[in-house]
């Protein structure tokens, strides 16, 4: 394998592993505020960063969290550490450069860009395109590797000419 091949598959690893350290302290968060006034901490950080909290979409926001119940916070964090464990799947094994993290990175990661599209579609941001592009750039990456590499051996084996047995 090429050091620029390993160095890509390397940052890649890098990304997931962010975003699995991202959604793991996220959900240890989100778990912290099963038994209290999550609609109050949002309007505590919301002051806290000097944004008006009776805007209406800061409103709202406020609004959202404090209506949600115990069993859907518990819903939330769990979901988010089930996500960092494919993330870290992923990420772990492409650092050890294995060929099944190629596959199963291409298979979790584009089964995942119908809903960031659908996620940016409701509530655009550059943050999400951002990484969108990256995760699209990624997949076709992996997938253009894949099928490179898987071909590359097959093709070598028939034009190399066979040597003949040795007799004793």
């Amino acid at each position: 394998m090429k050091t620029h091949s390993k160095g890509l598959l390397r940052l890649i690893a890098v990304f997931k592993l962010l975003k699995a350290a991202t959604l793991i302290a996220t959900g240890i968060g989100i778990l912290k505020f099963v038994h209290r006034d999550l609609g109050e901490a949002v309007e505590h950080w919301i002051r806290m960063l000097g944004l008006n909290p009776g805007s209406r979409h800061l409103d709202h926001l406020i609004q959202s969290v404090t209506n949600l119940p115990p069993t859907r916070i518990k819903e939330l964090g769990i979901g988010s550490f089930i996500y960092a464990g494919l993330f870290l799947t992923e990420g772990i094994g492409l650092w050890l450069l294995k060929r099944w993290a190629e596959w199963f990175t291409i298979i979790i990661t584009s089964s995942l860009v119908p809903l960031e599209i659908y996620e940016i579609y409701r509530h655009p941001t550059i943050i999400k395109a951002a990484v969108l592009v990256i995760n699209i750039a990624v997949v076709v990456y992996l997938v253009y590797r894949v099928r490179s590499e898987s071909d590359a051996p097959a093709g070598r084996a028939l034009l190399q000419p066979s040597t003949p047995l040795r007799s004793r």
